[in-house]
């Protein structure tokens, strides 16, 4: 399996991510599949509720729920009608996607810490990158560049809280410095760090990392990221199911390389020779590239 903890990691391949991804077998039933609650959308990004969804559904979990604003539930549920609404246990929580961490409310954040207060690993975006400090149980962060000066700052890592553009001179600068970024980030964060890109990077507060370039340019679009940690939340539940919940922060790199692979693979897919696409496109190809791993 590629990775490492030097400068010389391999990318992630279709390869490794089949030795991460979980198929059924005669003797599973949905809660055994693994069960995954998120906290992701708003009033002002009602589509990111319904993308992480439909990207944790396509990605091969057992039973999805979510929790929210009662109008975006109504979307939710009308593209996919299979979600339970409400929150309880559940081996793995997405929370962040759609949400503005800078006009977030008492209420949202409440509900945010709540479940970051479980023991259940957590997929944590946008909104709450924040709180990542917060989480109880092992946790993967997916900003892209823009975001990561809000997991940085709270860390007091080389980000002044005026003047930003240090890091992302850093971060535009060559391959190693970004690689170098992550680690750092990781490291100082104690969880793991999804750096989404052309090049999306991940990295391990124990010092393993990879790179994973599955994807097209047509995946800058509105919305993929939130299909990213639909998926993400959905692997990684399925994995904390299947290890009786005894998944630590490490387990979770392979799992967030197999979360990029995947999520790249179905947009290149949904690209076909060149053609634009829709984060929807993407969250609908998850399947074809789910079989493409095993081909």
């Amino acid at each position: 399996m590629p990775g490492g903890h030097d400068l010389h990691a391999s990318e992630w391949t279709a390869s490794d991510a089949r030795s991460v991804l979980r198929t059924p077998t005669r003797d599973d039933y949905k809660y055994s599949r693994g069960t995954v609650s998120l906290l992701t959308g708003s009033v002002r990004y009602p589509g990111a509720a319904v993308l992480s969804v439909e990207g944790a559904w396509r990605a091969g979990v057992g039973m999805v729920s979510w929790l929210g604003d009662r109008n975006v539930a109504r979307l939710v549920l009308q593209r996919r009608p299979e979600t339970v609404m409400g929150s309880g246990s559940a081996d793995a929580f997405v929370v962040g996607s759609g949400i503005d961490g800078r006009t977030r409310g008492e209420e949202q954040t409440r509900l945010i810490t709540g479940l970051l207060a479980s023991s259940s690993p957590a997929v944590i975006d946008a909104g709450a990158l924040d709180l990542a400090s917060r989480a109880r149980g092992p946790f993967v962060v997916t900003p892209h560049a823009g975001e990561l000066q809000e997991v940085r700052i709270p860390l007091g890592l080389g980000v002044d809280d005026i003047e930003v553009d240090p890091l992302r001179e850093r971060l535009s600068g060559d391959f190693r410095e970004r690689v170098l970024v992550v680690r750092e980030t990781a490291v100082a964060l104690g969880g793991v760090v999804l750096l989404k890109g052309a090049d999306t990077i991940v990295a391990t507060p124990g010092g393993w990392w990879t790179v994973v370039r599955a994807g097209t340019p047509w995946l800058a679009t509105a919305g993929t990221g939130d299909v990213l940690a639909g998926a993400l939340g959905a692997l990684t539940a399925a994995a904390s199911r299947a290890s009786g919940g005894e998944i630590d922060v490490e387990d979770l790199g392979p799992i967030a390389a197999t979360a990029a692979w995947l999520h790249g693979t179905a947009g290149r897919i949904a690209a076909g020779p060149g053609m634009p696409i829709t984060a929807l496109d993407v969250a609908q190809s998850l399947p074809e590239a789910f079989v493409e791993a095993f081909a």
